[in-house]
């Protein structure tokens, strides 16, 4: 059973940065997303990435501006974010999904995800 627990959230000004990380309770072995939920609007997705951290997808708003990447020997999910503006501003998620298929047309629907963690909030001020 994989526990995820994330940190790094806060008050930023625009074009600021804040770097969120994902703890896993064990190893994943398993392909990892960033999803983002601001209030009244559906869950969208961020960034995913595999267990041999290559072929990262982001979604177009963020391209150039975040980076994910992870340390398994620490368990951990990072979500590097860079210039940031009050549109990115929500509650950001971390999720695992144990399946093993890794294409975008998957990691980008939160529905083929089996674990979550509580969500961080970002808020970024103008």
């Amino acid at each position: 059973q994989v526990q995820l627990v994330e940190s790094g959230g806060g008050l930023v000004p625009a074009g600021g940065s804040l770097r969120l990380s994902c703890a896993a309770s064990g190893r994943t072995f398993s392909n990892m997303g960033w999803f983002r939920q601001a209030p009244g609007k559906e869950r969208e997705f961020v960034a995913s990435i595999p267990w041999n951290n290559i072929n990262t997808y982001y979604a177009d708003s963020v391209k150039g501006r975040f980076a994910c990447s992870r340390d398994n020997a620490k368990n951990t999910m990072y979500l590097q974010m860079n210039s940031l503006t009050p549109e990115d501003t929500a509650v950001y998620y971390c999720a695992v999904d144990t399946s093993g298929l890794y294409l975008y047309a998957r990691v980008r629907d939160p529905a083929n995800y089996v674990f979550w963690g509580q969500g961080t909030q970002v808020t970024v001020s103008s």
